[in-house]
């Protein structure tokens, strides 16, 4: 009688459970595609050379779109947006969020990811402090701000009204040959590629997250036309192979010092760009076939404030960035301290087996792979990527001895020596004490 006893509760149990499983609703998901090319009668400026002293785009060589991807569970919404842009000043997405106010959205609840592209809208020209006129710099352009702001608020709304049941799933696979260290001496790489697929209920794909990370550089100074480089070419490559409607959305990584490697040896740096994105697109295409999706039944994000050092430069930011940009001794503490702030965040999202950690800067990729590591090994994560220049581009971020080796990169770091292993390790304390508190809850 014991033994019936205990396979009859045995029996209630599983039965409850399987009750459990079938009571929940599969997270729902909505997406939305809005063009953020400006007219040209704006006169926008380019973003990431000094070299083009704020001279107006003189064309477009392909549009440059912002997408918007909003989840729902239950209790929680969450929207990631990936953008053709170079980065986002401080104090943009404040803007943002004070935009869709009214329509009960917050910061925390959103995550800013641009492709980081060198010809498309400069970052300075839409920095609502930026009253420098310093071209180097670039020249601040209220009408560009408002109808950048305005677009993305479009992306979150029109993705927000479209929302239906779905399933997710993950893969992973390593390239090599595809990205290098730029800077000298050092071999590090991320070669991880990173797919995730949102399928509808009916296993139709609705979306799909492309994570890699390499600088959109191929095309230089000299090139003064709107482009979305190689990372919109993988992007449109992806969505005309597959069979139905999809929007491919793609974030970068640590590529702080991560630039890509040519797929072809000759050609202009249009041709370069366009053959390594679409290279790139035919293999993630191939290989988000191989995706397993399943339901999914909440979506998990949080928020993490940093309080960063005090500003500075490096002894090398007059003969690098300091040169680049037009600044002496007597104007560099001024326009870093009018440009940068004193505290940042870092914004991290659970979907399924992904986490999303994003980091508001240009993290170098060895310090993106000792995050990996260190929240796969501490967590229940299966899949950790890095959106790099995560909601806002506070400098490149170094380790100490990468900071004091100096160059490029190093001169362009404002918060010294101190601010990676900072970053790092307020990172992974969150993400782990986040993952502790879910598995508490549950």
């Amino acid at each position: 009688m014991r033994h019936f006893r205990t396979t009859a509760l045995l029996g209630l149990l599983i039965l409850s459970a399987l009750g459990c499983v079938e009571n929940k609703q599969s997270i729902r998901a909505g997406v939305a595609v809005v063009d953020i090319t400006p007219p040209l009668e704006l006169q926008p400026i380019l973003g990431g050379y000094g070299d083009r002293m704020s001279k107006p785009a003189e064309g477009v060589h392909d549009r440059i779109f912002a997408k918007a991807l909003v989840l729902k569970d239950q209790g929680n919404s969450f929207a990631l947006i990936t953008a053709d842009m170079q980065s986002f000043p401080p104090y943009f997405k404040a803007e943002l969020v004070k935009a869709l106010a009214e329509e009960g959205w917050d910061g925390k609840e959103i995550m800013l990811l641009p492709s980081h592209s060198h010809s498309s809208i400069e970052m300075m020209s839409v920095h609502i402090k930026n009253n420098l006129n310093i071209p180097q710099i670039g020249i601040f352009n209220k009408d560009v701000l408002v109808l950048t702001i305005e677009n993305l608020k479009k992306a979150i709304l029109n993705a927000q009204a479209n929302m239906q049941p779905v399933k997710v799933g993950t893969i992973r696979k390593e390239l090599v040959g595809w990205n290098r260290n730029r800077r000298e001496g050092n071999l590090t790489i991320d070669p991880d590629l990173t797919i995730t697929r949102f399928d509808r209920l009916n296993n139709e794909p609705l979306a799909v997250l492309v994570n890699w990370t390499a600088h959109p550089t191929f095309m230089g100074p000299e090139d003064m036309e709107f482009s979305g480089g190689w990372p919109g070419h993988l992007q449109r490559t992806m969505e005309a192979l597959f069979d139905s409607q999809v929007t491919v959305f793609y974030y970068n990584g640590a590529e702080g010092d991560q630039s890509p490697v040519p797929q072809i040896e000759y050609g202009s740096n249009w041709e370069q760009a366009e053959s390594y994105g679409r290279e790139l697109g035919i293999l993630s295409w191939k290989l988000a076939q191989n995706i397993q999706t399943k339901p999914v039944y909440e979506v998990h994000h949080y928020t993490t404030s940093i309080s960063l050092p005090e500003l500075t430069w490096h002894p090398e930011f007059m003969q690098t960035g300091g040169a680049e940009y037009g600044l002496n001794e007597e104007t560099a503490a001024y326009v870093i301290n009018l440009l940068f702030s004193r505290t940042t965040s870092s914004t991290a999202v659970n979907i399924g087996d992904l986490m999303i950690i994003g980091v508001p800067g240009e993290l170098t990729a060895g310090l993106g792979q000792e995050i990996k590591r260190k929240v796969l090994g501490q967590t229940d994560a299966i899949y950790v990527t890095i959106g790099g220049l995560a909601d806002e581009w506070i400098s490149y971020i170094l380790s100490k001895e990468e900071y004091e080796k100096g160059g490029y990169e190093a001169s362009l770091s404002f918060y010294g020596p101190t601010l990676g292993p900072l970053v790092v390790d307020r990172i992974v304390d969150a993400a782990i004490s986040f993952q502790l508190q879910l598995l508490a809850k549950n």
